[in-house]
């Protein structure tokens, strides 16, 4: 059961509402199942990467939060197609680990990083709608083991391998949900790409957002900036789906051409097969029928001179009699 309320978009709330401490909780609750375990924020922080354009209205939010062990999140959620959006990942926990060290720190101060990407189209080939990345030193040779760290890594560092060091990403493909949601994680992209909560959801964050993100409690001033991005947003999905129209009408149009090409050069490629072919079978019928002839003629000539009548010769030969006289 759902609510009457109208719900604002989160890409847009997670930029513009839930700044407040008192707001913590829902990030959180998302964070929590994500990660699969409690996760508490303790500030939000400003990267170079937030932006304030009319384009990042509708084409990027970013959030850097940071927990009580100052870990480092990012969100980033993205409404339009990138094709280099692995790179983007990529450059944007290098860009904050950078940010994050102060000149002249030793390299074990480097922070762990987690990367949370919230896309609304298909990123990559995949069944699922949730990934996760990890870096990991496997052996070239054994091909399973996987390199750990020393005992003293593990006493400096509190923790085990290499891969709770660097970066971890992920990625969440909203559009690839099945609409069914079972688990914590199901009933987040659920509301992520419906907009709606049901009252029975039990995700961690979910009842705090229902209550908080509604499109009524907005100031005049807000309502008027979400109802530009979602504007912004349809006309930019209307762009794509014109596009994509006029690209499957290009294909198929050419598709179709190509076809009648090919048809016509399988037609005449078939035919000058056929003909040769069919030429090959008629010269050896007309050559068989040459040489019986001739035959029949040979014979005639002999049975004529042994002095044979020419009734005779034309009934073992098959020469008419005005045939059998011209030999």
């Amino acid at each position: 059961m759902y609510t009457s309320a109208k719900l604002v978009r989160f890409d847009w709330a997670i930029k513009r509402l839930l700044r407040n401490k008192a707001d913590y909780c829902i990030v959180e609750g998302l964070l929590t199942a994500i990660l699969g375990k409690k996760i508490f924020i303790k500030s939000l922080l400003e990267s170079e990467s937030n932006k304030e354009t009319e384009t990042d209205k509708f084409n990027r939010v970013d959030l850097l939060a940071e927990d009580e062990n100052e870990d480092l999140y990012i969100f980033e959620i993205q409404n339009n197609r990138e094709l280099d959006y692995f790179h983007r990942m990529a450059y944007g926990t290098s860009k904050c680990i950078a940010e994050y060290m102060k000149q002249g720190e030793p390299y074990e101060k480097i922070r762990k990083v987690y990367s949370i990407n919230i896309v609304y189209f298909s990123l990559g080939q995949g069944k699922d709608y949730a990934y996760k990345g990890t870096t990991k030193f496997i052996s070239m040779h054994d091909g399973n083991e996987e390199l750990v760290l020393s005992q003293a890594q593990k006493e400096a560092f509190h923790c085990e391998t290499p891969s709770e060091i660097f970066p971890e990403y992920f990625l969440l493909r909203v559009d690839m949900f099945d609409d069914v949601a079972t688990t914590p994680l199901d009933e987040w992209i659920s509301f992520l790409k419906t907009g709606d909560i049901p009252t029975t959801a039990t995700a961690p964050g979910l009842q705090e957002a229902r209550e908080r993100l509604r499109e009524d409690l907005l100031e005049a001033d807000e309502r008027a900036d979400y109802y530009r991005m979602m504007e912004n947003l349809r006309y930019q999905r209307s762009v794509i789906e014109t596009g994509r129209a006029e690209g499957r009408a290009e294909g198929r149009a050419e598709g179709r051409a190509e076809g009648i090409a090919e048809g016509r050069a399988e037609g005449r490629a078939e035919g000058r097969a056929e003909g040769i072919v069919e030429g090959r079978a008629e010269g050896r019928a007309e050559g068989i029928v040459e040489g019986e002839e001739k035959k029949a003629i040979a014979v005639a000539r002999q049975m004529k001179a042994d002095g044979m009548p020419a009734e005779l010769i034309a009934k073992y030969t098959g020469l008419t009699i005005e045939e059998i006289d011209n030999c």
